[in-house]
């Protein structure tokens, strides 16, 4: 048996197995038959949070933000930069805390915009403040 990478649909949240030898920017959802990388932040909410943590074969990056947040803001086209570059190596996503509070309060978010990187559930590193793409790039390749 070959081995494979679980990866969850950023469109209908199906979890695919994809073989690993397939190249994963080409790879389809065996359901909802869309790419499963856009190429741009996924946005999760409390309801769709725990299955893109958890079950997905690589690492998740939550910017945890506000719609009110002006360095939220500022480094919203920082980070779909860094979505662009990082996938497949890793899927960005964004939790809005003012819609989702449970989970801000579930991470203990204190202050914004907050990064989380997950791996297969576990929290493998944070970090509080507004980045440039660059800066974001590097310490999201930093903590992997």
């Amino acid at each position: 048996m070959s081995d494979a990478i679980h990866l969850v649909c950023p469109h209908c949240d199906a979890v695919n197995r994809v073989p690993a030898s397939r190249p994963l920017m080409e790879a389809k959802c065996g359901k909802c038959h869309d790419k499963l990388f856009t190429g741009r932040p996924l946005e999760l909410t409390e309801k769709t949070f725990d299955r893109h943590a958890s079950r997905a074969g690589i690492p998740l990056v939550v910017d945890f933000w506000a719609p009110w947040c002006g360095p939220c803001k500022m480094m919203a086209p920082a980070f779909a930069q860094a979505a662009r570059q990082l996938e497949p190596q890793a899927r960005l996503a964004k939790v809005n805390t003012e819609k989702d509070q449970r989970l801000a309060m579930r991470f203990g978010i204190r202050s914004i915009p907050t990064m989380i990187v997950f791996r297969q559930g576990r929290e493998l590193g944070r970090t509080s403040g507004a980045m440039d793409a660059s800066g974001l790039e590097g310490w999201i390749r930093g903590v992997l």
